[in-house]
């Protein structure tokens, strides 16, 4: 997955052009990670690009946006738990360090991890990993990506997909 959409993930996501965006949720989208070292990792983006942090939403948004955080959680453990052997937990991180727009990680945390970070921050995985080839978002993530995206719909009590504006 490659494109112009990565320099303006939110706006992208907003105009329908953003590929990661799996579903529109009340207050974000719903995307698939860039990267894939742990099957199924996701992203909850802000759905207002001049929002920079959480305590910048007036409360009712700052709640529906946590709120869809805990949904994508759910639908990405669901879908893991179905899908990929040794799946353990989910992790739910808002960060803020990098990016300038306001998002939330949604790491599935495995069994067969490596001893030394299972039980510790993901942040901690060499990086290298984290722009490997191998780990790439791509047509193999299809079956997860699209499991995460029905459990979505299931949790929302949705019959279908909802696309993007």
């Amino acid at each position: 997955m490659t494109g112009a959409w990565r320099t303006d993930r939110v706006g992208s996501a907003l105009r329908g052009e953003n590929p990661a965006v799996m579903r529109r949720l009340d207050a974000g989208f719903a995307a698939i990670g860039d990267t894939q070292f742990l099957p199924g990792y996701s992203v909850l983006l802000t759905d207002d690009p001049a929002v920079e942090r959480l305590s910048e939403l007036p409360r009712s948004r700052r709640l529906a946006f946590l709120s869809d955080m805990d949904l994508l959680g759910e639908a990405v453990e669901r879908a893991c738990r179905r899908m990929e052997s040794g799946f353990r937990r989910v992790n739910l991180e808002i960060l803020g360090n990098t990016d300038g727009f306001l998002h939330a990680h949604v790491w599935p945390r495995y069994e067969w991890e490596p001893e030394d970070l299972v039980r510790r921050p993901v942040w901690l995985y060499p990086r290298e990993m984290w722009g490997a080839e191998r780990y790439a978002l791509g047509p193999r993530h299809v079956p997860l990506r699209e499991a995460v995206g029905e459990e979505l719909d299931r949790l929302a009590g949705r019959d279908e997909w909802t696309a993007p504006p």
